[in-house]
């Protein structure tokens, strides 16, 4: 685990400064047609944990799946996270909260290591991941209206590029692709792919 702390302190961006306000990466990723369309309109700034946890020295990557009655994004699975309020202290400090209150997962128990790269979604939000180590004594307490569900994928298969399929769906008159991923049961798709990928990429350069 040490060593893996090391690599993405190297490999991230330095968590102690300010995230970009302008997204490198999103959606129009694989849709470069959507570029100009997404660009083109204000968007909501938001931030998402990464969270990385080690149980029994084998490293893996929570995600939550989204309850099936929520508005937005229902049953799908993504990073506790979610949009900034104007209480928040900026992007990090959004991504803890919303981790404490979706999770249960209280600030102590994270490792703040860096910042991935910031990520625009189709339904225009501005995503700033932020990477933590969490302490294998964490006990998470679910918010049983937004969180079905918590579960572990291995590291090793989420760096694995050769795990990560494109797929594509009609969205209006576009049609979009997004990267996706599987393990077990769990399809892991469209923004938290998108921001895994970045993830491997910078874990797999030389």
């Amino acid at each position: 685990m040490r060593d893996l702390r090391e690599k993405l302190l190297d490999r991230l961006h330095d968590i102690t400064l300010p995230p970009s306000t302008e997204p490198t990466r999103g959606d129009f990723d694989l849709n470069p047609e959507w570029r100009e369309r997404l660009t083109s309109t204000e968007l909501t700034p938001a931030a998402v944990l990464v969270p990385i946890i080690s149980r029994n020295g084998r490293p893996a990557v929570l995600f939550t799946q989204r309850t099936p009655h929520l508005k937005a994004h229902a049953g799908q699975v993504s990073f506790p996270g979610g949009r900034l309020e104007p209480s928040d202290d900026g992007p990090i400090a959004a991504a803890l909260r919303e981790s404490e209150e979706e999770i249960g997962l209280a600030s102590d128990h994270v490792e703040l290591i860096g910042l991935l790269d910031t990520y625009q979604t189709g339904t225009n939000y501005i995503v700033t991941p932020v990477v933590g180590m969490i302490s294998s004594s964490f006990e998470p307490r679910l918010d049983a209206f937004e969180v079905a569900e918590l579960f572990e994928v291995p590291l090793d298969h989420v760096l694995d590029r050769a795990n990560f399929v494109r797929e594509s769906r009609d969205v209006g008159e576009f049609t979009r692709i997004f990267y996706a991923i599987y393990y077990e049961e769990w399809r892991i798709w469209g923004a938290t792919a998108g921001i895994l990928f970045d993830l491997v990429e910078r874990l797999d350069r030389s």
